[in-house]
Formats: structure tokens, sequence, C-alpha cells
């Protein structure tokens, strides 16, 4: 998984530290030599390369994750935000008479007029068997982010709406500060094997911890909102708004700490077919060229 090299490939020159405004240098030369990134560099010089601001943009979970019901069988999913505004996109001559802050404008003022952004929910899902098959005689990897799964095999479901309807009323607190993470996840939605993904359930936390503090979890628009008071092993460091008290810091017989019963069986896997699928993920196969050329 090449991600973590293409991600510093964003950054400012190490000598320079101009950004891609100024040398782009670093950027054309990582795409050169992967050339298994065609598919998203048609995407991004292509018409749909500056959206017309964030309500005229769809969203994707981009990695597979494992939807799973109350007896413990589960699927495959992806999910889809599709925009009720339509998408938008602009030109780079467009571009030029707009703010750097243009997209975000955009939003806060259609919030603060009425104006609602809404996205439909979609998901596509595939089974283990599924996945399998669509390895086998298609050559799409569902642990590979940068494989489309066919609409048209595996169809958008609507399952729900997401609605924009407050703006926040102090932007550091209730946005700088926010730490979104893929490791946040509740009862019924599991990470899969996309390595990327794996990486990212730890290698977000810690940039929190770096960012925002060692208790970032513990800031209002961070924490969780439950009925009772959460109970884990993290003590002390910065800004420690909720310490825990007296109880130990351990698993303690003097003042035990109760678990919530797990809702499912983490132990079913798909192992058998993750070890060969991930295998490939940093290779260059044909396969990689499938989504590049549909697009097209």
């Amino acid at each position: 998984a090449k991600f973590p090299e293409f991600i510093h490939t964003q950054k400012r020159d190490p000598a320079t530290h101009l950004t891609h405004a100024d040398d782009s240098t670093m950027f054309w030369d990582y795409l050169s030599q992967n050339p298994e990134s065609i598919h998203q560099v048609m995407i991004l010089m292509g018409d749909r390369g500056i959206p017309d601001g964030y309500r005229k943009m769809h969203g994707y979970s981009g990695h597979a994750l494992k939807f799973v019901n109350k007896d413990g069988d589960w699927v495959y999913a992806q999910i889809h935000f599709k925009s009720r505004q339509g998408t938008g996109f602009i030109t780079q001559e467009d571009s030029a008479n707009k703010s750097p802050d243009y997209s975000q404008k955009d939003l806060y003022e259609a919030i603060q007029r009425g104006d609602y952004p809404k996205w439909d929910v979609k998901i596509q899902m595939v089974t283990a068997k599924q996945a399998e098959e669509m390895w086998e005689e298609q050559r799409i990897n569902v642990f590979d982010l940068t494989h489309v799964w066919p609409q048209g095999q595996f169809p958008l479901r609507k399952i729900g709406e997401l609605t924009l309807n407050e703006n926040a009323t102090n932007y550091f607190a209730e946005i700088e500060q926010v730490a979104f993470s893929p490791s946040h996840l509740v009862p019924g939605i599991e990470p899969s094997a996309d390595p990327v993904l794996q990486s990212r359930l730890f290698s977000y936390s810690d940039t929190h911890r770096h960012r925002v503090g060692p208790n970032y979890q513990q800031l209002p628009v961070n924490a969780p909102r439950t009925a009772y008071k959460f109970g884990n092993f993290q003590r002390d460091g910065p800004m420690a708004l909720y310490n825990q008290g007296a109880r130990p810091n351990y698993l303690s017989s003097i003042d035990p700490i109760r678990f919530q019963r797990r809702k499912v069986d983490l132990d079913k896997t798909h192992g058998h077919f993750i070890g060969q699928a991930v295998s490939f993920l940093s290779e260059i196969r044909p396969e990689d060229f499938k989504a590049p050329r549909a697009l097209w």
C-alpha cells in the first residue's frame, strides 16, 4: 500500500518549502512512477477536477467496511453520499475569480439562509462469496480502495439521508478541534482487511494526539454522548477534564469495571481469501486499469 508515500508528495518541498502552486515536481514524479494512479489523475485533470463547492460534491467511504447483523452474519459494504443538489464544477479560469474559502463560504451561507444541503446515503453490498468471485473472474479486489465496484452488478441501495442544518457557533471549538477517525465505529459496522484502512485505524488517533492533545477525546466536540460515565485505562496528561476519579488504573477486583457485552462475533473472518487478496495490493497489475478504461 503506497498511500503514505502519495500523501508525502503533497507536502512542501523539503529544500525550497514551496507548494505545488510553484513546484509540482514531487506530485508528477510520484504519479509517473506509479501508473496505477491513472484513474485518480483522469478525474483530477478532467471536467470533475474542481468541484463547485462542498454542497455539489458526492462523498464515499472509499474503503470496504463490514456490515454485521444481530446474528453475526456480515457483508462487505461501500457507502456513497449522493448530493441532492446535484454536482457542479468550475474551470481553472473560474477558480481564479473565487477566494480560497469559496466552498466554506458557500456552505455556511446556504445553511444560514435555511437552504439546508442534503445527501442520499446509499450502500453497495458484496457477500464474501461474491468478493471471491469478483476477484477470480473480474480481478476486482474489494480490499483495494482504487478499485470500483460495478454499480450494474452491485446496485446502490438507499438507506437514509444526511442533512446539514446548523452551523457551528465557534469554529475553533466545534470544527478545528474535531477528531474524526475510521476507528470510531458503532456496533454493526467493522473494518475490513483493506491495509490502507487498517493503517488509518491507528494513524488517525496518533495524529489527533499530536494535533489536539493526548486527551482530545474528552473535549465536548469529541466526547461520547452516553447516559453513563465512560471507563478506560487512560489517565493524566495535559487538559484531562475527566480523569475517572479514584478508580484503579487496571482491571481491579477492589473497584471492578463493567464491560458492555459484545453484540457480534468478532472471530468470524474471511481469512482464507484475505491473505491472497491483500498480497497483491503492492503490485502493478492489469486490473488496476479496468476503472480508468471504463471511465474513458
